[in-house]
């Protein structure tokens, strides 16, 4: 897994966990739902590319 590409993953998972909990905060539920998927994203992005490196090998 490139450098890159890891922080990006983290970065989603990072960012869509701050924006569900400030939505959430706040009683946003649309909002709240996007920080989740955008977390998600990031979870998916993460496993792919561990993945993809495990076959690399």
């Amino acid at each position: 897994m490139s450098a890159g590409e890891r922080a990006k993953a983290t970065a989603e998972q990072i960012v869509g966990k701050t924006v569900r909990k400030a939505a959430h905060a706040v009683h946003k539920e649309a909002l709240a739902a996007k920080g989740a998927a955008l977390e998600a994203r990031g979870k998916m992005r993460g496993t792919k590319e561990r993945t993809r490196g495990s076959f690399k090998r």
